[in-house]
Parts: C-alpha cells; structure tokens; sequence
C-alpha cells in the first residue's frame, strides 16, 4: 500500500482527494494538513509514501515546506500541486525537492498515477514542467554553480549524456532508443548518476542539468 498525505488549505480539495484515492485498491490516505506546519508534523508522525502538497498555504506555504520535509526525511517524495500549468512557484518547488507536480483539476487516474510514480523513485516531470524551467533559467542568466560544475567531474561521458536527455524530458524507453543500448542498460546509468550526484530521483537530476549548465536555453 502507498501511503498518501494531503495537504491543502480547502477541506472541499482534501475531501476530493481523499475520496478518489481512497478508491484505489494499493493506495491509502493516511492523513490531511491544512498548512506546511501542519504538513511536516503528520510526516514525522505518519511516515507517509507521498505528499500530496499544495503551494499556497497560510502559516507556512507548501515550498518551504517541501524543502524542510525533504531535508528530514529521505522517504518521503512530494508531489506538488497547482491550479495553474505554468504556476510561477513551480520551479521554487522543483527546487526545494518536489518530485514533481500535478494539476488540481487532474482525473482521478491521472492524481493515482502521480501518486504511484512519484511513490516508486521516479519523477512526475510533465512537457510543462520542462517548459518552465527553461523560462526560469533564461529570466536569470549566469555561470552554473560551482558546486555542480565540480560534481558534474565525477561522472562519465555517458552518464552525463543520459543526464542531458533526462533533463530534456526523456523516459528511460526514450533514452535507450536514442542512444540504441537496452532500457536496462539506461536504469543503470540513471541510478548510477543520482548516487553520484546525491540527487534524489529524475526531477532533481533534471534541475541539476540545468543548474550546471548542461542544458541549454533554447538548444
């Protein structure tokens, strides 16, 4: 069973949530928040799989909140989400270690899929959120940070490929077509490239590569 928490400041959204998750038979919701504060006490408490965190909250928003639950508890993945595609907070909350995001007006298998994804180590990093990256690193222009320029030394010309292609938004199936190597082969590198980066699933490598200036805007 994958353990779900839901944190929004709406009862009417968590109730909703609640419901059409509470339907799925691998998926148990074990608990609601109404702001962040509220959200990293039930995580330390009920060990949830995955947050379902909301942005804007009062007391504490869903972004700081992201960040000090990922910075206490390696477990726990966050899927953010939003009203808006192109939320201006998407990235901060990329940033602070979301796994990924999903719309508030998704369909209940699209809100159980998310959930199972994000559960599973993978990243939920749709075409949109790739978009706005790109719009965020070309709004502040400048050298890659220093620590990752010094990371990205630790990984071979392969892995850093594959990290490229991750950050353009490629699955593992993709990526394997694309350099023509078995899928299993991919996950290899996948793995491989998280430990040595300390990242912790594919939307972080994604925001690394952008960050260390393997992606490029508009190239």
């Amino acid at each position: 069973m994958i353990r779900v928490l839901i944190v929004d400041d709406q009862m009417m959204v968590r109730e909703g949530f609640s419901v059409l998750l509470g339907a799925m038979p691998d998926i148990e919701v074990v608990g609601e928040a109404v702001n962040g504060r509220e959200a990293i006490a039930q995580v330390a408490a009920l060990r949830p799989d995955v947050v379902l965190m909301d942005i804007r909250m009062p007391e504490l928003n869903g972004i700081e909140a992201t960040r000090e639950i990922v910075a206490a508890d390696a477990d726990a993945k966050v899927l953010v989400l939003t009203t808006f595609d192109l939320d201006e907070y998407v990235y901060q909350a990329l940033r602070a270690g979301a796994s990924g995001f999903l719309l508030k007006d998704a369909s209940a298998r699209q809100l159980a899929d998310g959930v199972r994804v994000v559960a599973a180590g993978e990243a939920l990093l749709a075409p949109t959120v790739t978009k706005r990256l790109i719009t965020e690193f070309a709004k502040a222009p400048g050298s890659p940070r220093p620590p990752a320029m010094a990371q990205i030394g630790e990984l071979t010309e392969r892995e850093t490929e594959v990290l490229v292609l991750i950050a353009q938004g490629l699955s593992n199936a993709e990526i394997a077509d694309h350099l023509v190597v078995a899928e299993s082969t991919i996950k290899t590198h996948v793995s491989r490239i998280l430990v040595k980066l300390g990242l912790r699933d594919r939307t972080q490598a994604a925001v690394f590569a952008y960050e260390a200036g393997l992606v490029r805007v508009g190239g």
